[in-house]
């Protein structure tokens, strides 16, 4: 019995092992389920039965009993192996957050130590303020996106950047359960109350514009206006919306490289352990210094898929100011959301979307915003990916600064 126990359960293993690969690049909802449920059970029975199954009963041939006892070294082999992928720390290379001189801090209402930008507006003041949401989620702000927005001040605006909790120079919670898209909202409804203006302008960056809908939801009053860039799709999500197709006039196309190329080259086994024991135990695994030291590295890859053209991504040393913990919580919390959708739709918040030809968000999760937003426009850059200032700067400020102007 023993032994068809192992051999069932060996070959069931390796059948889910290569099933969940399969399922994997068929991008199946079976995927997870495979990976992380049959492949161990099945190879938990199997290691269990291997050691604990007696040789002599497995078979009375000296040559079986000597393949079941090299098995058993190899198994023991690969357990030590396993176990030390796991839960031995690595190193990715990424530079470490250093200060910035002009970081400011808001300790906010709802116990998030957030550090910020001002870039102050020249000139004749305007009287709504810009806070600028990086994508993400656990994307900070660089010096080069405060270089970027520096444009915009000249024209009265006063402009705020920020690390959102557990990202950049921004403090981690303790509990990474604390993580979540309504925290994020509360946070920025704590910001704007900190501001102290009666309405701001929001630009909101991928998950960004994510978080620019939610508080729009909740706080329609508190918005002069919105400049979405690369919207990612509103949550919770609509996933047939990834199926719609896009009016042929726009010739919009994929990018050359994914986002799924990026993770699956920068993921090891270790950084999947941190991910599933966070989101399934909400316990860190690797410290949070190895973690975003992780999540730079794989930013570096995954950024690849923002642009139509691969060349105009640098390829400097990543910083490890993203925050992985903050990433992998907030996106498991969004089918926790209550959906905006009720609240947003017929919205009378102007809006403007800005999409490039290449961006790697799918067509249908971009028309939903303008069909929830009477009062949008949208700007397709040809020739730009997911970030378009990447690779159409000029364009893009003047494209903001020309719609801030009617706001």
């Amino acid at each position: 019995m023993g032994k068809k126990i192992i051999i069932g359960s060996g070959i069931l293993s390796v059948l889910a092992f290569f099933g969940s690969q399969f399922l994997e690049s068929h991008h199946s909802p079976l995927t997870d389920f495979t990976r992380i449920i049959c492949f161990p059970f099945f190879t938990l029975v199997f290691l269990l039965a291997l050691f604990l199954t007696r040789i002599r009963q497995i078979s009375p041939k000296p040559l079986v009993r000597k393949i079941f006892r090299g098995m058993r070294v190899v198994a023991f082999l690969g357990v030590g192996w396993f176990l030390i992928a796991v839960f031995f720390p690595r190193s990715y290379g990424s530079v470490p957050v250093q200060e910035r001189a002009g970081t400011r801090y808001w300790n906010l209402s709802t116990g998030s130590r957030i550090a910020y930008t001002l870039i102050p507006g020249k000139g004749a003041r305007k009287p709504y303020p810009i806070i600028y949401l990086q994508g993400g989620p656990g994307g900070t702000i660089e010096d080069g996106l405060i270089q970027l927005m520096r444009p915009i001040s000249e024209e009265g605006y006063d402009v705020y950047l920020y690390d959102q909790i557990g990202s950049g120079r921004s403090d981690r919670l303790v509990n990474v359960r604390d993580y979540t898209a309504d925290r994020h909202k509360r946070d920025l409804e704590a910001i704007v109350k900190e501001i102290g203006a009666q309405k701001v302008i929001l630009i909101g960056q991928s998950w960004g514009a994510i978080l620019a809908a939610l508080f729009a939801a909740d706080d329609p009053r508190l918005v002069a206006g919105m400049i979405l860039t690369g919207p990612g799709p509103i949550q919770p999500l609509r996933p047939s919306l990834a199926s719609v197709e896009a009016p042929d006039s726009l010739h919009l196309r994929e990018p050359y490289y994914s986002n799924a190329q990026g993770y699956k080259l920068a993921s090891n086994i270790r950084t999947r352990a941190m991910e599933w024991v966070a989101t399934t135990f909400g316990i860190r695994l690797a410290s949070d210094q190895e973690a975003d030291d992780f999540e730079g590295y794989l930013n570096v890859l995954v950024n690849r898929s923002t642009v139509s053209d691969t060349s105009r991504i640098g390829h400097g040393r990543a910083g490890a100011s993203a925050g992985f913990y903050v990433r992998v919580m907030t996106v498991l919390s969004f089918n926790r959301l209550a959906d905006p959708r009720p609240k947003l739709r017929g919205s009378s918040v102007p809006v403007l979307v800005m999409k490039g030809q290449y961006d790697n968000q799918k067509w249908g999760f971009t028309r939903e915003y303008l069909e929830l937003f009477p009062r949008h426009e949208l700007v397709v850059f040809p020739g730009a990916g997911h970030c378009i200032f990447c690779e159409q700067r000029e364009k893009y400020l003047l494209v903001i600064k020309d719609y801030c102007a009617k706001l």
